[in-house]
């Protein structure tokens, strides 16, 4: 079955209904300056309600340095590399720990495929952008052979069309479960609900 991320959490309601729902990943922004940032002290109190072990709490980073990353080592179970880090930055990161690391990439064209093939990550997630919240070409995943995250313009609207074309190992959504730019307990549920009726 294909495993389901929801991201960009940011209110008490957010985390409790993606627990509720049972999903793989749950998502949340530690770098400053976007829609979804969170502060350390907001991180650290959603965090903690997370009670269910199975579920892993991926930290969203964007270009920052091992040194920011650290601080947040002890709450989170999986870093989320979604700026211009390159392979070195991967090893000096897995030298410094354990932490299994997802890298993300704009797909545009084949050389993005390339790139993401050749990433030292633990796992590649595939977007359309920085939250752009549009799909990108699927077309261009007909020669990836690795596993990969999806990401970019999925919703409860579309996600069982896209998952009858492709085999993602897993989906991650964050603007197509949100309505006026909070999370919608409804969305959150029916997304779940379709990815685990196709998969």
């Amino acid at each position: 079955m294909t495993k389901i991320k929801m991201c960009g959490m940011m209110y008490t309601a957010d985390v409790i209904t993606a627990q509720n729902l049972q999903v793989d990943y749950v998502g949340f922004i530690l770098s400053q300056g976007f829609r979804r940032s969170l502060t350390y002290d907001t991180f650290a109190d959603l965090q903690s309600l997370v009670t269910d072990t199975s579920i892993k709490k991926v930290g969203v980073f964007v270009n920052e340095s091992i040194e920011y990353i650290s601080r947040y080592l002890s709450m989170i179970d999986m870093i989320q590399l979604h700026g211009k880090e390159d392979n070195d930055f991967i090893k000096a990161l897995n030298n410094y720990t354990d932490k299994k690391i997802i890298k993300a990439f704009k797909i545009r064209t084949e050389y993005d495929i390339t790139a993401a093939q050749n990433s030292l990550a633990d796992h590649i997630l595939l977007d359309s952008g920085e939250g752009s919240g549009k799909l990108f070409n699927h077309d261009l995943l007909n020669s990836i052979e690795r596993e990969y995250f999806l990401a970019g313009g999925l919703s409860p609207e579309n996600i069982e069309e896209v998952l009858k074309k492709l085999s993602p190992y897993a989906v991650d959504v964050s603007s197509g479960i949100e309505t006026n730019g909070r999370k919608d307990t409804d969305k959150m549920k029916a997304f779940a609900n379709a990815v685990r009726r196709i998969t």
